[in-house]
C-alpha cells in the first residue's frame, strides 16, 4: 500500500490515529518545523513531513493561521504558570526569592531550541503572536514585579518598566546567545540569573531578606541604572 492514501489522510503505510493523537502529533511536528524553517514555512511541506495529505491538516486546522495559533498556544501560553501573578505579588517571600524561582521555572521552560527561533522568527515576521505574548507577560508578571520593587524600594530612585524589561531581557539573551547565534553560555544558569537579579535589586537598595546567605556579598550598585541585556 506505500505511496496509497487511507481514510485518515495517511499516506503510505502509517497507522491511522484518533482525532486527539493526530491533532496533538500535527501541532508537536509544526513546533519543529516552524522553528526549523520560520513561520514562511508552507502546510503541504508540513503535511509532507508528517507523512499525510495537506486535506488532513486542513481537516483539523482550516487555515494556516489557525494552525499557527495552536503554535503560539502549545509554546507560549502553556509556558507560564497560571498562579504567577498571585505568587509574584506575595510579601511574604522575600522579592529575591520570588524573582529567582520564577526565573528558575521560566528558563528551563524557553531556553530550548524551538522556543528560541519560534520566537525570534515571529518577531522577524512582524507576526502578532509575539505582540500578544509580550502584552500578556507585562500584564501577568512584569507589571507585578514593578508594583513589588516600587514598594520595596527604599532609595529615591523610582523603578520604570524600561528596568523591568532590562532584568528580563538580560536573563532571556543567555537562551538567544545559545539558541540563535550559537554562543557558549553557562551549562546551567542559575548563577548568571541569580547575579542578575542581585544587581536589579541592589539598584533600588531592596533587601535580600531572610532568604539571603549571611555571607552573600551585595554587588555593587551603578549609578546609572540597572544592567542592560547582555552586560
Amino acid at each position: 500500500m506505500d505511496g496509497t492514501t487511507g481514510q485518515d489522510g495517511d499516506i503510505g503505510t502509517r497507522r491511522r490515529l484518533p482525532p486527539r493523537e493526530r491533532r496533538e502529533q500535527i501541532v508537536a511536528e509544526a513546533v519543529r518545523f516552524f522553528a526549523e524553517v520560520g513561520l514562511d514555512g508552507n502546510t503541504r511541506q508540513l503535511a509532507k513531513r508528517l507523512g499525510v495529505t495537506q486535506s488532513l491538516l486542513f481537516k483539523y486546522f482550516a487555515t494556516k493561521e489557525d494552525l499557527l495559533e495552536a503554535v503560539y498556544e502549545r509554546v507560549y501560553l502553556g509556558r507560564l504558570s497560571a498562579d504567577w501573578p498571585t505568587r509574584m505579588a506575595d510579601r511574604s517571600t522575600p522579592l529575591r526569592t520570588r524573582l529567582l524561582e520564577f526565573y528558575t521555572e521560566y528558563s528551563g521552560l524557553i531556553f530550548e531550541h524551538d522556543w528560541m527561533r519560534i520566537f525570534m522568527f515571529s518577531g522577524l515576521a512582524g507576526a502578532a503572536l509575539n505582540h500578544r505574548y509580550l502584552e500578556h507577560l507585562s500584564e501577568t508578571i512584569l507589571t507585578p514585579v514593578l508594583a513589588e520593587t516600587a514598594a520595596l524600594a527604599t532609595t529615591d530612585k523610582q523603578p520604570t518598566m524600561e528596568d523591568i524589561w532590562n532584568l528580563h531581557g538580560g536573563i532571556v539573551y543567555i537562551g538567544i546567545r545559545k539558541h540563535i547565534y550559537g554562543l557558549p553560555t553557562p551549562d546551567c544558569p542559575d548563577a548568571a540569573i541569580a547575579n542578575a537579579i542581585d544587581k536589579y535589586l541592589s539598584y533600588f537598595d531592596i533587601g535580600y531578606g531572610k532568604d539571603a546567605s549571611p555571607h552573600m556579598s551585595r554587588p555593587d550598585r551603578p549609578d546609572d541604572g540597572p544592567p542592560a541585556p547582555g552586560d
